[in-house]
């Protein structure tokens, strides 16, 4: 691995540590060490992709990439606005005060980390044919899917049988399907 890319590795690697303590794992909520596990999949992802970004930008494969990668950002971007405005945080964004059951979240529990397995999913499609790719990526998915779990089981926890009811009505990742 090139001397830059080691050291983005190092260095992005030193910021997730500190991000998972930070935003959850010092507050007792383990989903983060999953999540941990998703955030250090995708930086490899992208570290090993990267040249790999623009060639051939308009071929099917690199299309449904960017469009992959352009949900995710929206996903993501949508699903931070509506925690911080209709969960009421206490604190770190992801304390809400307030079950949100409205918006996307009326369809999906975990868009925010939907967004991060379809980045993922993304990156990978940048060059999939490379089989240092594909492990990262399924450590992504399992990872983001762990991390829904154990989220699932803190909500439990914080709003009881409005999660219960809330899980009934809604999906895990795919509107409808999972």
């Amino acid at each position: 691995m090139p001397t830059l890319r080691l050291l983005i590795l190092i260095l992005g690697t030193l910021f997730i540590i500190w991000f998972s303590w930070w935003a959850s794992i010092k507050e007792k909520r383990y989903h983060g060490l999953y999540r941990f596990f998703s955030f250090e999949s995708i930086l490899l992802l992208i570290l090993h992709n990267y040249p790999f970004w623009f060639i051939n930008p308009f071929s099917v494969l690199q299309c449904i990439s960017w469009l992959v990668l352009i949900i995710s950002i929206i996903l993501a971007l949508y699903g931070f606005i509506h925690l911080i405005e209709r969960g009421k945080p206490q604190g770190r964004f992801e304390n809400t005060s307030l079950l949100i059951t409205n918006g996307m979240f009326r369809y999906i529990r975990h868009p925010l980390y939907c967004s991060l397995l379809l980045f993922g999913t993304g990156a990978w499609l940048k060059n999939p044919a490379d089989l240092h790719s594909i492990l990262p990526a399924i450590i992504n998915a399992i990872a983001i899917y762990f991390t829904a779990r154990e989220e699932e089981r803190e909500m439990l926890k914080r709003f009881g049988t409005s999660y219960i009811a809330y899980m009934k009505k809604s999906k895990m990742f795919i509107p409808f399907i999972f």
